[in-house]
């Protein structure tokens, strides 16, 4: 970082750069057509354009075409060390960007892609842990008394789900014990429910006075869909008043996903519960399962 502006000589050009508005501008909307195209959600579509732009603006719009290498290790240095980034949110940067740039040289805006002499960032894997029993237990009593709340815990331990995915649940949707939700890049699947997130979800519905789609909504009078965002505060807000730390929507991901491992569930069927394109993903949940082993060690290694 502290040699970037240095050659032979210090740069000391103050020169403003050029402005490529047409050629930059248009290279990022197309490229998130392209995108659109493929499938991915608006939130992806915002968090691609969001990058992009922050990348451009760091190098004061310099033309695509004359961004190097060192430009973007640059970047991601400046992203780390000044910053303070974790190595996962700037492995998160250099994606988008070889995404970005290789789509760029297979649409020939630029001839060159930078991007291909960027390895991947070494990200440390720690252990996240599940839930444990006595926490959920706990979590369960203090919600007991909201049945909106009760339904939400019960269907993300039941199915895995992710919080957008029960965010977008509607009622339709639902089949006695099956639910069918849409995960990323629009792809549907059927998720189920056990007989405790049944019973929950069908007392919450029943208590419903409104005839509105979404499988959960709001309290206001509108009874808009509940969004992520509320979600995940009544979650936190449940872990404070229970005195339980780390308390957000993703951990009953995981806790679910734990629980199936531990009690025997192939990893393939794991991995299309999670809706992972990829194992290696859920091989992740994998890790924290084993911290069975040592209780299964004692009772099989003699």
């Amino acid at each position: 970082m502290e040699l970037y502006d240095y050659s032979l000589t210090k740069i000391t050009t103050t020169d403003v750069a050029v402005y490529e508005e047409n050629i930059n501008e248009e290279a990022v909307r197309m490229f998130l057509v392209a995108k659109n195209i493929q499938g991915c959600t608006k939130r992806t579509l915002q968090y691609y354009g969001l990058i992009i732009k922050a990348f451009l603006t760091f190098l004061n719009y310099k033309s695509l075409d004359q961004v190097t290498a060192n430009d973007i290790r640059y970047y991601l240095a400046v992203k780390k060390e000044r910053d303070k980034n974790k190595d996962s949110n700037v492995n998160n940067i250099r994606r988008v960007l070889s995404s970005f740039f290789g789509w760029m040289q297979e649409e020939e805006y630029i001839q060159k892609n930078p991007m291909k002499k960027i390895k991947k960032i070494r990200v440390e894997k720690r252990v996240k842990k599940p839930f444990k029993e006595s926490e959920l237990e706990n979590m369960r009593y203090e919600a007991a008394s909201n049945l909106r709340l009760t339904a939400l815990i019960e269907v993300l331990l039941s199915t895995g789900c992710r919080i957008s995915e029960v965010s977008g649940m509607n009622r339709q949707d639902l089949d006695n014990d099956e639910i069918v939700v849409y995960g990323k890049g629009k792809k549907e699947r059927t998720v189920y429910l056990n007989a405790k997130a049944k019973a929950a979800l069908r007392r919450y519905l029943d208590s419903r006075t409104d005839d509105k789609e979404p499988m959960f909504v709001s309290y206001d009078k509108r009874h808009a869909r509940w969004l992520i965002s509320g979600m995940g505060a009544e979650i936190r807000k449940l872990g404070r008043k229970c005195g339980v730390n780390d308390t957000h929507p993703h951990r009953f991901r995981r806790t679910a996903a734990t629980m199936a491992l531990n009690r025997g569930m192939p990893i393939e069927q794991v991995q299309m519960m999670l809706g992972h394109e990829s194992i290696e993903t859920t091989t992740i949940y994998a890790i924290s399962a084993q911290e069975t082993v040592k209780a299964s060690h004692k009772k099989y290694v003699v």
